[in-house]
């Protein structure tokens, strides 16, 4: 089996997409290098979910690119995608795992370092460190942790980490000097005016 390459996930969120379709602005971030598609809707009708990710598995069939779906172990299971991404409020993490099985690909969000310390006895796949910095997509979390909490993660944690949360072309080289293995990106890419250019831009910075 490939190696999960986990440097650069596209996050969906079709409420920054600036009224564009989601299916073009997953190709143009596949067609510019980004390793991992996961899929979040907050307010999406379950049936609609289904409908949508069936149709983003389908496009990411002719690449190598997983798709995970955000919190919702079901849609995962419905669709045949490759895992989810959790929340420390959504399914535990043991239930995910019996439910998808040994081969999904699962990660876990945390945002503190009791959150990091928590998941050593678990076999996720990686760790979704958010927010690194504040952001209007994760405005429920009110402490970011800054790239002094990456690199005391980093220190404590056995887990391979994604950074997620404020996170641009800019400041990525400094999230991964500070220990995160990749980054997570939303705005990044579903609001750039150029997607496919947007990506190849935040790729460029992390093969660095």
């Amino acid at each position: 089996m490939k190696p999960l390459d986990l440097s650069l996930h596209l996050v969906t969120d079709r409420n920054l997409s600036l009224g564009r379709d989601l299916l073009d602005i997953v190709q143009a971030a596949v067609q510019g290098g980004v390793s991992v598609v996961q899929l979040r809707e907050k307010e999406c009708a379950t049936r609609e979910f289904v409908e949508l990710g069936r149709a983003v598995s389908s496009l990411l069939q002719q690449s190598s690119v997983p798709l995970l779906i955000n919190d919702r172990v079901d849609i995962a299971l419905a669709i045949g995608a490759d895992g989810v991404h959790i929340g420390q409020s959504d399914m535990p993490y043991a239930d995910a795992r019996r439910l998808l099985g040994t081969d999904a690909i699962i990660g876990l969000s945390v945002e503190s370092e009791a959150h990091a310390q928590a998941a050593e006895i678990l076999d996720v796949d990686y760790l979704g460190l958010s927010p690194v910095f504040t952001t209007p997509t994760k405005c429920e979390l009110t402490e970011s942790l800054g790239l002094e909490g990456v690199a005391s993660i980093r220190r404590l944690s056995r887990h391979r980490l994604v950074a997620i949360g404020g996170i641009h072309h800019e400041n990525i080289s400094a999230i991964l000097k500070s220990g995160a293995d990749g980054v997570a990106v939303v705005s990044a890419i579903c609001s750039a005016s150029d997607p496919l250019q947007a990506t190849r831009q935040l790729q460029q910075k992390i093969a660095v």
